[in-house]
């Protein structure tokens, strides 16, 4: 896959999403956290509810995540769940922070992704079903994906943090 189609691929929102679709993703699928979508406004900044709740994007190479190779855990921005660790991170070249594994099975649920003209596999938060990115199969072994994730999605915090709280937001 050529170095333009991988960017394409991984920059735009899809049309599809549980969230583009009913402006809710709690209304398309059932997640174990619910709250309204006046709840996700209060908690989260406008960029992060565009990208989370309206599976937007960011623009590659501005997220604060993209180029971070601290130790730590990268949380769900929009319910604290655990989703990645930085020793799956890696350099892909796309502009967005890029992961090669989950923190643990099950942190993510895929949904097929044929907005824009191309077949993609969108990344939602297992526990709130929000938007998070794309995952693509030309990462690096063993796993041989890459979770194309946008830094709005996602809060890093050092092994060492203490516990996230959603109130803490803004």
């Amino acid at each position: 896959m050529g170095a333009m189609a991988w960017v394409a691929g991984c920059e735009a929102g899809p049309a599809n999403s549980p969230a583009a679709m009913n402006n809710s993703t709690n209304a398309t699928m059932n997640f174990p956290l619910q709250r309204t979508e006046a709840e996700w406004r209060k908690i989260l900044t406008p960029e992060q509810y565009h990208v989370l709740r309206e599976a937007g994007t960011e623009r590659p190479f501005t997220g604060k995540y993209w180029n971070t190779k601290e130790p730590g855990v990268y949380r769900c921005a929009a319910c604290g769940e655990i989703l990645f660790r930085s020793d799956n991170k890696f350099d892909s070249g796309c502009g967005w922070p890029s992961f090669s594994d989950l923190a643990a099975k099950g942190k993510v649920v895929l949904r097929e992704d044929d907005s824009l003209g191309m077949h993609r596999t969108e990344v939602l938060c297992a526990n709130c079903g929000s938007h998070l990115g794309h995952v693509f199969d030309d990462g690096p072994t063993p796993t041989g994906l890459r979770y194309c994730i946008n830094s709005a999605s996602i809060d890093f915090a050092d092994t060492n943090a203490p516990a996230w709280k959603p109130e803490e937001k803004k």
